[in-house]
């Protein structure tokens, strides 16, 4: 593992338990086992880790998202694999997503700006398959599409409050539970 990765792992863990605000770099560079200057080399901040976090769930899950959104795979399928996927990526890194969630806030104004952009590309791309469907009668038309995209992913963005690998589901039986349930409210 790199001293980037270290850095960032040592940040998402701590950023996680603690909170950012609560969080010091020193405890940052402790626990990733580098020094200050280490962690300097590669973040001018904490609010530069801080966004690294953001960026690289995003620039994951945008690919992923992507790769599935462009496949030849019916229109419901699609949507399906990408709700399970951002459900199940998000669970497998929890600590990069309730960090991710909780801690936009603090954010510098111009980052969330940034993260704002491409959150909202993500969404519209999810947004554009349900209109597509709708367009074709393959969804229910008489819900904006919108409305659907907002509804579902405020409920992943959330999971980080409830969600525990110890629980009764793994995050796949949770991607797979959330991605039916967005494709049944989508029947016509």
């Amino acid at each position: 593992m790199t001293v980037r990765e270290k850095v960032v792992r040592a940040a998402v863990r701590l950023f996680a338990e603690k909170g950012f605000e609560a969080t010091t770099v020193r405890e940052i560079v402790e626990a990733a086992g580098v020094t200050k200057g280490g962690l300097y080399h590669y973040f001018e901040s904490k609010d530069d880790l801080l966004f690294e976090i953001y960026a690289a769930m995003l620039r994951m899950q945008t690919r992923r998202m992507v790769t599935i959104a462009e496949s030849d795979l019916p229109l419901p399928e699609r949507l399906h694999a990408i709700v399970a996927d951002v459900v199940v990526t998000s669970i497998a890194d929890l600590d990069a997503a309730t960090v991710f969630f909780q801690s936009f806030p603090l954010l510098e104004k111009s980052k969330q700006v940034q993260v704002r952009a491409e959150r909202r590309t993500y969404h519209e791309r999810v947004r554009d398959l349900v209109a597509e469907g709708q367009r074709t009668g393959v969804f229910r038309a008489d819900v904006p599409a919108d409305l659907v995209i907002n509804y579902h992913f405020g409920a992943i963005h959330r999971l980080g409050m409830w969600y525990h690998a110890d629980g009764e589901l793994s995050g796949e039986q949770v991607g797979e539970h959330f991605a039916n349930l967005m494709l049944r409210s989508l029947r016509p």
